[in-house]
């Protein structure tokens, strides 16, 4: 079972089929599908059903960010867990009208904590493409550390992409 999660403005908890009238206009934005590396574009209502009978597991957990004032949804986040070695890589995304209110920060500070204190992890990485700054800007703030890039690793839409890499270890995170 999949947890819910809270912060001062946020709740993080399981998406349902009943997200679907509004994640698929957010996560089908051009521009949100430019900063991923796993949302398609265009990103239909088939998808979303995929993704709710496929890609959201306990090995996997995705979570939808909701305004706890209103509940509505803004965006996404998760980890793709790797317990045998006790890490996980963490992802989000959220929906345009969203951006530059903390809220990326706000969830992806909660998950480090959920990551660390209750899921028990060692180590907790990100990576961002190099055209998504702001990506950037949220993995430091939460006290992540660059740790290098991947020239031109990605094909993004006929396009190679150069992938920033930040990670937090768990002392590291416990001394902050």
């Amino acid at each position: 079972m999949l947890p819910i999660l809270e912060t001062e403005r946020l709740r993080l908890r399981a998406f349902t089929a009943d997200d679907i009238g509004e994640v698929t206009p957010l996560i089908g934005a051009r521009e949100v599908a430019a900063t991923t590396l796993r949302i398609p574009h265009p990103y239909s209502e088939e998808h979303f059903r995929h993704f709710l009978d496929h890609m959201q597991s306990e090995s996997s957990p995705t979570l939808a960010i909701t305004l706890r004032d209103g509940g509505q949804v803004i965006g996404g986040i998760g980890f793709r867990l790797e317990m045998d070695h006790q890490r996980a890589e963490l992802g989000y995304w959220l929906g345009v009208p969203y951006w530059g209110h903390g809220y990326a920060t706000e969830a992806a500070r909660e998950m480090l904590r959920y990551g660390f204190e209750e899921l028990k992890l060692h180590r907790i990485f990100a990576e961002y493409f190099e055209h998504n700054p702001a990506s950037g800007r949220v993995l430091a703030k939460i006290g992540m550390q660059h740790e290098g890039c991947r020239r031109e690793h990605t094909l993004k839409w006929e396009r190679f992409v150069t992938a920033e890499q930040y990670g937090i270890l768990r002392q590291e995170w416990e001394s902050r």
